[in-house]
């Protein structure tokens, strides 16, 4: 055999050893997994694990993705893939700790199959791609005994609550019966109680008739929800009631709801000194008043051991959102819209220890007052958001509420020391806050005497109630945001109000895995070196821009004057004038600019010391290693002649 023969021999034998180590390799550490992401977003979470660990019974999940049809079409589609990709390891995940009980199937439905037929008869969210693709991305868990629950679609923008999505799909497939929410509020959070003649009028000139709050939405896809009267006398055949925005409730109310919550029904309170979305409330034209947008239930949280100063917000600097109240003025920095940071939830609570993100607007501050025979009561308040140390209450006039005014929030508005709450858990053993009971008329007979409604003056177990300062943080405007597929959650803020009833509910595997991980990161080198940029620059952009307006007021002013009939002096002294404003407004623009320009100079400047910074160790490092080397090479050398001219 001549040296070609065995060399191509060798080859093939190196080839075949090599394909069996890697078969071999693939079979042997195919339960072997390394999760080195940052936040261990493949590793699940305890409460996951829990869940698992309680299942008595194998459930198979299908992940239904028309993966074929996403290769081929355009970008808002074809991204999904990579999210795809996440969603089938983590559900291997699943299968991998659930022992066995879990089992993992991929299914890409194509047109006109019975994948198909059966991804649409579970409820999944088809979305039309052409004549004949339809694109599916969504999960159905089945048990060996015929019960079946979806989720219809994964949205990317859920992806930090996508594990508690699928825990919770898990949890619930297995049971029986949901939970009762029964919701109280002045607001229509349920939709616009209209006849079925109406609606069809709306539909036929175009109109949409005005559905639930999409937070309502949400609750029922887990609970059973359903509209308690204002004028209710007793509260039952709920397990959980929500009262937002209680105005002008009537005492027979509140009756009922100090009642229900020393009978033991868990309550979580959304309650506002001023609620912005009552001015979507308002009719067409008219001004809304301020202070009628508030709302309290003063009594009762008095007997919790809370209290909410009227016509009065918590601010802070440092968590002031840009934005803008009307379209025709730049975005300010608003002090009444706080983006609340992970630094600003209670780490000890399930119901807050979690979140990363939650806007708030106008929101009120909760403060602990001594409640009557304290020594009798013992009540534990829970703080679940704040501000910062810098927050601090703040009272704007009349004017600055019906016409809101950021700059003028901005001037009034002073840094505090301590931070304020605007959420709270309260446990205890209540008293009422109508001992002696209330009186109420006959409704069949307004006229005739009233009757005496009596309950329990004291709790005979601990209640629980979560109160809220702010009712705009679950609205729609403030809790979602439209996406390519619809409206979806933005930042915590459905999540909060989700967590508080869930632990209420005493689902504590669930909340511990609730927006586990934030995958949004932030650029807080970047943020922090914007900052000081704008530390030098920011009083003399912000006179220059007030000089910018000052010159647009006269410019219109001078322009109204020539429009009042003084057409024959426009040749004079008006156009002057108007030309020397004109002249003043462009100056103004362009030092502004020359300002902007300085700015982003030192941002670039700071961007590029930092960016020497992090890359200069690297070549400095391999310069300082080359050098050693070489002096090394040098010294050894040296020695080397030295002992072979000694011998």
């Amino acid at each position: 055999m001549n040296r070609t023969v065995r060399a191509i021999i060798a080859v093939i034998f190196i080839g075949v050893i090599t394909f069996s180590a890697i078969s071999v390799s693939q079979n042997l550490t195919t339960n072997l997994r390394a999760d080195i992401t940052d936040q261990r977003l493949y590793t699940l979470s305890s409460g996951t694990k829990t869940i698992l660990g309680k299942l008595r019974q194998p459930i198979k999940l299908k992940l239904y993705y028309t993966k074929t049809a996403a290769m081929k079409i355009s970008d808002p589609v074809r991204f999904y893939t990579d999210y795809f990709y996440f969603i089938e390891s983590l559900l291997r995940e699943y299968a991998n700790v659930s022992k066995g009980m879990i089992k993992v199937e991929v299914i890409d439905p194509r047109p006109f199959t019975d994948e198909e037929a059966d991804a649409i008869r579970f409820g999944l969210n088809r979305i039309p791609l052409g004549e004949e693709e339809s694109f599916f991305f969504g999960l159905v868990a089945q048990t060996q005994f015929g019960a079946v629950k979806s989720l219809p679609f994964f949205m990317p923008e859920r992806q930090e609550f996508v594990e508690y999505d699928i825990s919770y799909l898990i949890d619930t497939v297995l049971s029986r019966q949901r939970k009762r929410i029964g919701v109280i509020s002045s607001l229509p959070v349920m939709g616009e109680d209209i006849s079925g003649y109406l609606a069809q009028m709306m539909i036929m000139q175009g109109q949409t008739p005005p559905g639930p709050w999409l937070i309502i939405d949400h609750l029922r896809q887990k609970y059973e929800v359903k509209q308690v009267k204002a004028n209710v006398e007793e509260i039952s055949d709920v397990d959980i009631l929500l009262v937002i925005h209680p105005r002008k409730l009537t005492e027979k109310t509140l009756f009922a709801i100090d009642q229900f919550v020393l009978k033991g029904g868990r309550t979580v309170v959304c309650v506002d000194p001023y609620c912005y979305s009552v001015r979507d409330q308002a009719p067409a034209g008219s001004m809304p008043q301020p202070y009628d947008n508030s709302s309290n239930l003063a009594p009762l949280m008095k007997t919790w051991g809370l209290e909410m100063p009227d016509k009065t917000f918590a601010g802070d600097r440092d968590l002031a959102l840009t934005a803008t109240f009307d379209s025709k003025i730049r975005p300010q920095k608003i002090i009444s819209l706080l983006g609340l940071t992970n630094k600003c939830f209670n780490p000890d609570s399930a119901i807050s220890g979690k979140l990363n993100e939650v806007r708030v607007l106008f929101p009120g501050l909760l403060k602990k007052v001594d409640v009557a025979d304290s020594n009798e009561v013992k009540i534990e308040r829970t703080p679940l958001v704040s501000t910062t140390a810098k927050g601090n209450a703040w009272t704007p006039d009349e004017t600055e509420l019906i016409m809101p005014d950021p700059i003028s929030y901005n001037m009034h508005f002073t840094d505090g020391n301590t931070p304020l709450y605007m959420g709270y858990l309260v446990i205890g053993k209540f008293k009422s806050a109508f001992p002696g009971g209330i009186k109420v008329k006959n409704e069949s007979d307004p006229n005739g005497e009233s009757r005496q409604l009596t309950g329990l003056n004291k709790a005979n177990t601990d209640c629980a109630v979560v109160v809220f300062g702010d009712v705009d943080f679950i609205s729609d405007i403030m809790a979602y945001q439209d996406s390519y597929f619809g409206k979806v959650a933005a930042g915590d803020n459905a999540a909060l109000l989700l967590n508080a009833i869930d632990e209420l509910c005493g689902s504590s595997d669930l909340i511990s895995i609730r927006s586990r991980g934030n995958f949004k990161r932030p650029f807080t080198v970047v943020d922090k070196i914007e900052a000081e940029a704008e530390k030098g620059t920011a009083a003399e952009e912000e006179r220059i821009n007030k000089e910018i307006d000052g010159f647009r007021e006269e410019l219109n002013k001078t322009l109204a004057s020539v429009q009042k009939g003084q057409e024959e002096v426009v040749g004079s002294s008006i156009l002057e004038k108007k030309k020397e404003v004109e002249l003043k407004l462009r100056e103004a623009q362009m030092r502004l600019r020359d300002v902007r320009m300085k700015k982003r100079e030192r941002i670039e400047e700071l961007g590029n010391t930092l960016r020497d910074l992090n890359t200069l160790p690297g070549p400095v490092l391999v310069l300082l290693i080359a050098v050693n080397l070489g002096l090394w090479r040098t010294i050894r050398k040296r020695r080397y002649i030295s002992h072979a001219s000694d011998a």
